[in-house]
């Protein structure tokens, strides 16, 4: 690196930069997770490069960051939601990429448009039109609810139908047994052995006696 009009060998990052622009390059690799200890960058470029990989989540570390653009790269997988906690973050651009995933939407990225993301065929949510699909949940989990429903639903069910047609039946039996007295032995068992034969008895005597002239 050229410093004051001398070429000076840098072995490693400067923790105190605040700008780095390595825009229109031709590097090539994963962008190194060391980055994120430059806490006190504030603008970082790699656009226009050959940069592979995922984006690395170590970038949630640079807490001063303002500016951030990695578009036109082959950056892969999902936008770490780590990056919410960038909340000075007011410029971002990750587009021209192969990202996939859903959009995180909390803190700074909830002010995002859709310029940010544009060329990501496998992004989705807001600001895209392009709407995230429901994970599939395991068949083990959805069989699972279904009988847990069928089970919850079969039980009170059960026990209301159960109620009201034994009490249906029940008062039905009752008419029946009150008034044709059968079967003797239910009728014995309720109302004691002998039930009959005591009303019989009782009709006898209820019988006025007929008159001598």
């Amino acid at each position: 690196m050229t410093l004051k009009g001398q070429d000076q060998l840098i072995e490693r990052l400067l923790e105190g930069f605040t700008i780095i622009d390595l825009s229109s390059n031709r590097f090539s690799g994963s962008i190194p997770p060391l980055i994120g200890n430059l806490n006190f960058l504030k603008y970082l470029n790699l656009s226009h490069n050959n940069l592979t990989g995922n984006i690395p989540s170590s970038l949630a570390n640079m807490s001063a960051l303002e500016s951030l653009d990695l578009s036109s790269n082959n950056l892969v997988g999902v936008i770490p939601n780590e990056m919410t906690r960038l909340t000075f973050l007011s410029k971002l651009n990750l587009s021209m990429n192969h990202l996939v995933g859903r959009i995180p939407q909390s803190n700074q990225f909830s002010t995002f448009e859709n310029d940010s993301y544009v060329g990501n065929l496998g992004l989705c949510g807001v600001p895209l039109t392009r709407k995230c699909k429901e994970k599939a949940r395991p068949k083990e989990e959805e069989k699972e609810e279904e009988e847990d429903e069928f089970i919850d639903g079969f039980g009170w069910k059960s026990v209301v139908i159960g109620y009201g047609c034994g009490v249906i039946v029940g008062i039905g039996m009752g008419c029946w047994i009150i008034r044709y007295e059968k079967p003797r032995w239910l009728v014995e068992f309720f109302f004691g052995v002998g039930y009959n034969n005591k009303k019989k008895r009782r009709r006898i005597r209820a019988t006025p006696t007929p008159r001598r002239r």
